[in-house]
Order: C-alpha cells, then structure tokens, then sequence
C-alpha cells in the first residue's frame, strides 16, 4: 500500500477506528499469541491507540484498555490485564520486527506505555495491540533519523487550544490525511472548563478537579474519531498548558483556590491523567504533583527541538490582588514587572536552555512552548497595558531568552507557540518592537483546533500597537504546518471559520518563510 493511499485510508476510515483494525480483520485474532485472555464485555480499545517522542532508536506505544469509559475504572476490574503488542514493517504486519507482553494495571487506568528500543533511524513502522480476543486499531509511526544523518527535509503540524465543546475536530481530519513527519502539540489538549455562550457539543460532566474526573475528561476528547485519527497517523512531541490542570495557574499557584495543598493535590490528579492518556515514555510518569515534561529532540543535522514547561515552574504573575493568587489580568504600571528573579520557565529550565542553544550545531533550533512570545500589548492613556499570564507579564524572563540567543551568536532559531487562539508570524527582538534593535529569532504561534479568538476589532489595535507581528489573525481557527529544509523554514497557516463545523474544509490563510542565516519572517509568495 502506498503511503499515500494509507493517509486518505486513515482519514476516511477514523470512525472505524474505534471498532478495530484498519487492515486484515479476521488475520491478527487469529495470529494472536496464547497467554491469559481477559474476557471483556465490550470493545476495549475505545480510546484509540498512539506513538510518540520519536527519537533516532526509539518510539513510544501507547493506548489503553476502557470498554466503558466514564465507568469507574473504565469498566474492567481492579486486577493487572495482560496487552501483546506487535510493531512491523508494514500495515499487513507480514514483517513484524519487535512484539512483547505489556501489562495495563488499574493504578494507571489500565494505560500502557511501550518504549520500543533498538529500531532503525528514520522509518516507517506500524503497530497494533491485542488484549484476550480484542485487536486494537493499527497505528503508524516513525522513528527521526540518525544524529548525523544530512536530512532534506522535517515536516510538522503544530496545533493547540483544542477545546471539545467550541467545535469539531475538522483540524484533525485533516492532520490525519497529511504526510508529516510528527504532529507538534503544545497545550490545552484538554479544556478543564466550560463555556456555555460558545457550546457546539457538551463536554461529559462538571469541571474535573479529581483523577476519575479528569479520566473521563481525557476520555472524552480521546473518542473522537478525528484526534484518534491524528493520533493513529502520526507519532506526536507534547507540552501543555494551562487547561490541562487550571485555566492560568503558575507553578503552585491555583487563579481561584488560596490552599497551595489542596491546589497541589489537583495537580497532581491531572498530571496523573494527563499521563495516561498521552502517548510518553513510562520514566514521565509523574511523582505526586511533579511530572517533567520539558525535553529534547533531534532530526538529523537538520533540527534539534527543545519541548518546554512554562507553567509548571513559572513564577506567580506579577501584581497580583493577593499574594498567593494566580490569574491573568490586564496591568498598568506594574513595577513587579521588572523584577529579574521572575520567570515562566523557573531557573533550573532557563539554564538547561541556554546550554542546549549554546552547543547546538544543527541547522535549525526549534523552541516549542505553549504561548506567543513575541508582544501585543496595547497602548492606553494611562500607559501600556499587558497581559499577565503571557511573556508580556514577564519582560526580564524574555528578555534573558532572547540575550542568550544574541550573545552566544546562536543563528537560525524559531519559536513555534500556541494558546492565544491567532496564527502569528513574528519578529524577535532584543528590544520588542523597536526597528532599531536586531532581529535574533523568528516565531510562529499556531492559532486554535476550536478554541474562540478575540474579536478582529481588537486584533486591529494589537497589530497597530505591535509592529513585531508581521501577521496576527484571530477570528479562524486551523493549525500551522511548517516545513524546515536545509535552506529555509515555512509555516502556512491552515485555517477555517468558528466554530468549527463537522464538515468544515480548511483554506491556507497565508504562508511566511524563514531564510536560514537571516532571522526573520517574510511573506512567502
């Protein structure tokens, strides 16, 4: 089969995916290998299956095993349930190249997290799951190419914000059919809130703040047949945001809980969540309500990608009402703003950053994080007013982002960002919007899967007052695919009308390029 015909396959066929294999139905149960058969009293592989953290060697599996999924315990007994996994050459699995035993215990929700060691760089591989009588979807993957490797060509969809009751998951049907290299997504897979005045379908109970709870909120997005498909097409690098845990928190600190304790406990029950339900090395799992999801990636000579946390450790924003009270909010005058020792990456982060940047010598460096870091602030009367949960509300923590870049002579960086629900091309500056100060890195922010932008009227004032934004537009919705060679980066922003409708078609809303050697966005015509 080409892979062509196996991308329109995954795509046409994501309902599909929920009730078993894409490829040879009555082949796989009968092959299946004989150890102790759960017996199950529905189909458990609701939930999909996925890959992710492609590396040179390695790749991670991932699904789990929930017959009814808002049931407790995703209706399977509390006992350890034996998974076969199979990873081959090809979609009829006649040249299976790896198989083992996992074991989905009920601590981690039934979940399994397979690393799959010692494969060859820079291949296309498909694999599948079997648990008792029941065979899972077939997902494909890809491992990145060898560290030295000269490559050509790295292609990824990068997306974010996609909050399940503002739209349908168009976005996906279409990452899905795409030939891609990985899907890039960094943050708010999942929204813990709920906006009744934009409500296309409804999510499946109140806001979570337990670990059944976020369960089934995970499990809700993760039954959709397009983000399955997504998921079943490609291998996926993560980061998140807020949403995944509490719309604006920052490191220990909850926007409307003054308990530190009891706000760590629903940290630790979404990280815990989060977890389960993402396609993540087993050593991620999370430790209470610490989990390190910043990492590094490589493509080749090509790239090298570095995934980041900006929540987790971030600093409280500054000016706050109360001490111990995150939240954003519009600030005037804040002298809180210029305090060197605030951060959105924490310290520890920041270091490991710079000298990351520092020894790099790939072609390009890609520094994923889940905003726009480029500013869009406003002038008012009485001074400029910025936002404070974004990179706005921490000036110095930018600042020293974009000095290092500058001052270790570190060339050819992009920033890709999303949360702020606009596609954005930008300039980077030492001094933000000044045509005095040098560019040293170009960005690109993905705008939402569903998630409502502001109005046009308003993305007007922040383009005027921000000259930095070569290209701001809030009111579609899509994502970005952005394709690096060994010449030049370029993003073309893929967009379509809110909300987003079940038979929604995306357009190219404009396309941008990054010359390697020269920072800075231009329009590619």
């Amino acid at each position: 089969m080409q892979r062509r015909d196996l991308l329109t396959l995954l795509s046409r066929s994501a309902a599909l995916l929920a009730l078993g294999s894409l490829f040879d139905a009555d082949g796989p149960q009968a092959r299946a290998p004989a150890f102790a058969r759960p017996r199950f009293t529905g189909y458990p592989f609701t939930l999909g299956v996925a890959s992710g953290m492609p590396r040179p060697h390695s790749v991670v599996l991932w699904t789990r095993l929930a017959p009814d999924p808002y049931a407790e315990g995703g209706g399977l007994p509390g006992q350890p349930l034996a998974v076969r996994w199979e990873l081959a050459e090809d979609a009829h699995f006649r040249h299976r190249v790896r198989a083992g035993e996992a074991v989905a215990q009920p601590a981690h929700a039934h979940s399994v997290h397979v690393e799959v060691q010692g494969l060859d760089s820079g291949r296309t591989y498909y694999y599948r799951f079997m648990s008792g009588d029941a065979v899972s979807p077939i997902g494909r993957t890809r491992t990145a190419p060898a560290e030295h490797e000269p490559v050509r060509r790295l292609r990824l969809a990068l997306a974010s914000c996609q909050h399940y009751e503002q739209g349908h998951y168009a976005v996906h049907r279409e990452i899905a059919a795409r030939d891609l290299d990985f899907v890039l997504f960094v943050g708010d897979y999942i929204y813990e809130t709920s906006h009744p005045d934009h409500m296309v379908r409804a999510h499946e109970g109140p806001t979570p703040t337990r670990l059944d709870t976020y369960r089934r909120r995970h499990a809700t997005y993760k039954l959709d047949p397009h983000l399955r498909a997504a998921h079943a097409a490609h291998p996926w690098v993560l980061t998140w945001d807020d949403h995944e845990v509490e719309n604006d928190y920052a490191g220990e600190h909850s926007w409307f809980d003054l308990d530190t304790a009891s706000f760590l406990r629903r940290r630790a029950a979404a990280y815990k969540a989060y977890f389960e339900h993402m396609p993540v090395s087993p050593a991620m799992a999370p430790q209470g309500p610490a989990m390190r999801i910043h990492d590094r990636y490589t493509w080749g000579q090509l790239a090298e990608l570095w995934t980041l946390d900006t929540r987790q450790y971030r600093s409280i924003p500054a000016c706050s009402p109360h001490p111990r009270l995150s939240g954003g909010r519009l600030l005037h005058r804040c002298a809180e703003l210029v305090d060197d020792r605030r951060s959105l990456l924490g310290a520890e982060q920041e270091r490991w950053l710079a000298a990351g940047l520092h020894r790099s010598t790939r072609a390009w460096k890609l520094l994923a994080q889940s905003t726009q870091i480029s500013p869009w602030g406003v002038d008012t009367p009485v001074g400029r007013s910025v936002y404070s949960d974004s990179w706005d509300g921490y000036p110095r923590a930018r600042e020293r982002l974009l000095a290092g870049i500058a001052e270790a002579g570190v060339r050819d960086v992009v920033t890709l960002g999303g949360d702020v629900h606009r596609h954005v091309a930008a300039q980077l500056r030492l001094r933000p919007n000044d045509p005095r100060s040098p560019v040293v890195a170009s960005e690109f922010v993905t705008t939402s899967v569903t998630s409502r932008g502001l109005p046009e009227s308003v993305m007007g004032v922040i383009r005027y007052a921000n000259p930095d934004l070569v290209h701001a537009r809030s009111d579609e919705r899509g994502y970005a695919l952005v394709e690096f060679t060994p010449a030049s980066a370029r993003c073309e922003f893929r967009a379509t009308a809110h909300p987003v409708a079940q038979d929604a078609r995306l357009h190219t809303q404009a396309a941008y390029a990054v010359e390697r050697g020269r920072a800075g966005v231009q329009r590619d015509r």
